[in-house]
């Protein structure tokens, strides 16, 4: 059941419409920067295996199997330490991936406002950052005048916004990316806790098995 709901989760956070929507996008041959779906990837491959495993701990217990047991306990450890390395990973790169972003994203709209959106779709890209986050320009001072110049780059309403200094893109991908990791960061600890309580369990019946004669 856990494994189950780690794959949910994973599998909603790889299809949110945010994410996908930004990070499909190309300028010319250069793609969006999709290091973000790595930590999902991650989600994903755990949560699968730990279906399996947790049907292989359940039937080594129900056939009270030591050596199923023991598979169940190692495949955990395994899991533990991608959990591990998974965490110190995206500890480590949180804030580099909103940054790759942020960069792929100036660089589309330096290109717009250059009139070079004919070759690369630069127009394209700014308007999708630009419609998927409800947001214009890639800071409150430069959104204003870029909404004035060029009102058709963003979507409506947003003019407003910028006049207000609330509608930063660098700060809305700062939100949504922080937000979706904060989210990873949560399912990997419940998993690791949740792993941790297997371990324990499948020693102790393991050794009860072994002891059998006391029971």
């Amino acid at each position: 059941l856990a494994g189950g709901i780690i794959l949910g989760v994973a599998l909603w956070l790889r299809h949110d419409s945010q994410t996908t929507n930004i990070l499909y996008l190309q300028l010319g041959e250069k793609q969006a920067p999709n290091t973000f779906y790595v930590g999902i990837y991650i989600l994903i491959a755990v949560g699968a295996v730990m279906m399996f495993v947790g049907f292989l701990g359940c039937y080594g217990a129900i056939q009270e199997s030591q050596c199923l047991l023991g598979t169940f306990f190692t495949c955990l450890v395994i899991l533990f330490a991608c959990e591990v390395a998974a965490g110190i990973w995206g500890f480590v790169n949180k804030d580099q991936i909103a940054k790759d972003v942020k960069q792929f994203y100036d660089q589309a709209f330096q290109q717009a406002l250059m009139g070079e959106s004919d070759s690369n779709n630069a127009k394209a890209v700014v308007k999708t950052f630009h419609e998927t986050l409800d947001c214009c320009g890639p800071d409150a001072i430069l959104g204003t005048t870029t909404a004035l110049w060029k009102e058709e780059l963003c979507p409506k309403g947003s003019v407003l916004k910028a006049l207000q200094f609330s509608s930063s893109c660098h700060q809305k991908i700062d939100e949504l990316f922080s937000g979706k990791l904060y989210l990873i960061g949560i399912a990997a600890i419940v998993v690791a806790v949740i792993m941790i309580f297997e371990m324990i369990l499948s020693m102790v019946l393991c050794c009860g098995i072994r002891n059998s004669s006391v029971y």
